[in-house]
């Protein structure tokens, strides 16, 4: 049920304007200060650099895909540089809506050590940088949602059952009781493709990390957890033929067809998935179920096949790689 968390500390630099006041050439020194910065610390020594200013729509679309860039860094102007290590579990988005958007992203429910990891980061960059803090107020960033620790703990769920149940507002009451928002796929702004959702925290300003990360551990995410296995639970114990139907339609249709959009095939998987962890399912393994959540994505597909394709062939592919990477299961 939980695919992965992420933790996120927006920063910005002392003496330089916030972006969204900052000329082309101030974008560029901070992206050289902070990228130099970056550089300089030993324990991000091993981190790729790239410059996502000069990268094409369809490599941009790529990193974020892959969670390593926001939409909005992706389409951003001006100078703008992307640091994450090689197994991209942690990333330093330059130039953002902030100077800097640290994140670290871990499987599972993993909050207290995707903290250390963070913690770590910015500490190590906050020997050679100057970040902009206020004693009352403490880090000042764009947003003033942000302000505070600058924390954005945010946790992706796969909750199938709860929207086959009609009971997703469960999730919303909850998430408003507790101060959270509900996301889609890539954060803010996106739709909740294939029943994966994102919960997050929205106000940083007057808790502590350590507080806002064990309140994630404890609570929130527990409840929800507890919400859509109650949801499976009455669907395998009510409803157990509609559920074998949805789920075997969904291989069915992802065994056979020509044309598949991105949200069916997403769709289509999520129904997979969810017969695989209630067992009702066993002729795909959860390996290559995961991979293609991915690899089916616009950017992914347009790498694979090696050229940029339309939506009609991006359709097609999308279903022959489908029936291809099945066939073996």
């Amino acid at each position: 049920i939980v695919i992965s968390t992420r933790v996120r500390l927006a920063r910005n630099v002392r003496g330089f304007a916030f972006l969204s006041r900052a000329e082309a050439e101030t974008r560029r020194d901070i992206a050289d200060t902070v990228s130099a910065a970056v550089r300089r610390a030993p324990l991000l020594r091993d981190f790729v650099h790239i410059d996502v200013e000069q990268l094409d729509e369809l490599d941009r679309a790529l990193l974020v895909e892959r969670h390593l860039i926001s939409r909005q860094h992706a389409e951003g102007a001006g100078a703008r540089r992307l640091a994450f290590d090689p197994t991209e579990a942690a990333a330093i988005m330059i130039n953002e809506e902030d100077h800097l958007r640290i994140q670290v992203m871990r499987s599972g429910l993993q909050v207290e050590e995707a903290w250390r990891q963070i913690d770590a980061i910015d500490d190590a960059l906050e020997e050679h940088l100057d970040y902009e803090f206020h004693p009352q107020f403490g880090y000042l960033t764009a947003c003033p949602t942000n302000v505070g620790t600058g924390i954005r703990v945010s946790v992706m769920l796969h909750l199938p059952a709860l929207r086959l149940t009609n009971e997703l507002e469960k999730v919303g009451q909850a998430a408003r009781d507790m101060k959270l928002a509900v996301r889609g796929l890539h954060g803010e702004g996106t739709e909740a493709l294939g029943d994966f959702f994102q919960v997050s925290n929205q106000i940083t300003l007057g808790r502590s990390e350590v507080e806002l990360i064990d309140d994630f551990r404890t609570s929130v995410i527990p409840r929800i957890v507890e919400y859509e296995l109650a949801a499976r639970e009455a669907l395998l114990r009510t409803r157990p033929l509609a559920l074998d139907d949805k789920i075997w339609r969904a291989v069915g249709a992802l065994r056979s067809a020509r044309l598949m959009s991105s949200n069916e095939a997403m769709q289509y998987l999520s129904h997979v998935r969810m017969g695989l962890h209630t067992g009702r399912l066993s002729v795909v393994d959860l390996q290559t179920l995961n991979e293609l959540f991915l690899q089916i994505q616009p950017a992914h597909l347009q790498k694979l096949h090696g050229e940029r394709l339309s939506g009609e062939q991006r359709s097609i592919e999308r279903a022959a790689f489908i029936r291809t990477r099945l066939s073996s299961n």
